[in-house]
């Protein structure tokens, strides 16, 4: 389920399959949104997910990524157990923004459409591929697994990011266990008495550094 105008023209332009959309009396459909359905006034503000829709909700079919779509990518993002949509949702769209190739969840992670998600990854959802595997140990490929750890490991500025690698963010009260399936591990240095990040800003500041280490001279990551 997509909410407003401007999530549900990103997911048209992303090419995404519709079923449905829902309109409030007075406002205008989107093309390529599926078929239309305008509803009475007040109907829209009981069925839509936020307490304010803006005019529009579209139902939209997942698109389903293959677990082989990580044979040319060579900058992954895992997350591990991240229970919080908008947690979730701002990870895709730093993501995005840093140049990631793909994203990978695990099961016990949130559902990447809840809605929520949805609207926290602004359209980034739309756009990178997203799969989802069982595991850390499911995960078969040739990338390099990094655990992220808030007291352990290498600091993110000595870490080597130029190699293919998979940053794996865990769950945000307990992180990641010290026995989980990886091959190494960096942590984000900070100063002060905080003992750790937010698991969205913990993956925006290393998808960042990510970028920053492997800029090339035409500014592509």
């Amino acid at each position: 389920m997509i909410d407003g105008p401007v999530l549900v023209a990103e997911a048209v332009a992303a090419g995404l399959d519709f079923e449905a959309q829902f309109l409030a009396p007075d406002a205008s459909p989107i093309a390529g949104a599926g078929t239309v359905h305008r509803l009475a006034d007040g109907v829209l503000d009981k069925v839509a997910d936020t307490e304010s829709p803006n005019g529009i909700v579209a139902i939209a079919r997942r698109r389903a990524v293959a677990p082989d779509a990580l044979a040319s990518a060579t900058f992954v993002v895992v997350a591990d157990g991240v229970s919080d949509p908008g947690n979730l949702g701002t990870i895709l769209r730093s993501a995005e923004a840093a140049g990631v190739h793909a994203v990978v969840v695990t099961a016990g992670t949130v559902d990447p459409t809840n809605p929520k998600c949805v609207r926290a990854s602004a359209g980034s959802l739309f756009r990178l591929p997203v799969i989802e595997v069982e595991s850390l140990a499911a995960l078969g490929s040739d990338l390099v697994l990094v655990g992220t750890s808030s007291h352990a490991g290498t600091d993110m500025w000595s870490f080597d990011f130029t190699r293919p690698i998979a940053i794996v963010l865990g769950h945000e009260a307990h992180g990641m266990s010290s026995d989980a399936p990886v091959h190494e591990w960096v942590s984000i240095p900070h100063v002060g008495r905080t003992e750790s990040l937010n698991v969205a800003m913990a993956a925006t500041v290393l998808c960042f550094e990510v970028a920053r280490q492997r800029r090339g001279r035409n500014g592509t990551v």
